[in-house]
């Protein structure tokens, strides 16, 4: 399947194949510890067990923490 996905850490947009499923197997294809990030569609937080389907657009947030 073919997905857009924004990287907000980089300021990039990329179009990416991609031949599996769900969240976790994206970002396992795309090498970025799922710890790191927050993954948004359509501006709402989805799961890492949730199905993706082709064309959809996807923005990863990184995670800050601090104290």
């Amino acid at each position: 399947m073919k997905l857009t996905i924004f990287n907000e850490r980089t300021q990039t947009t990329t179009a990416v194949q991609f031949k599996g499923n769900t969240v976790t197997e994206l970002l396992n294809h795309l090498s970025i510890n799922p710890e790191t990030v927050i993954v948004l569609r359509k501006e709402e937080v989805i799961t890492a067990e949730e199905t993706l389907q082709e064309g959809e657009e996807l923005y990863l947030l990184s995670v800050i923490s601090g104290g």
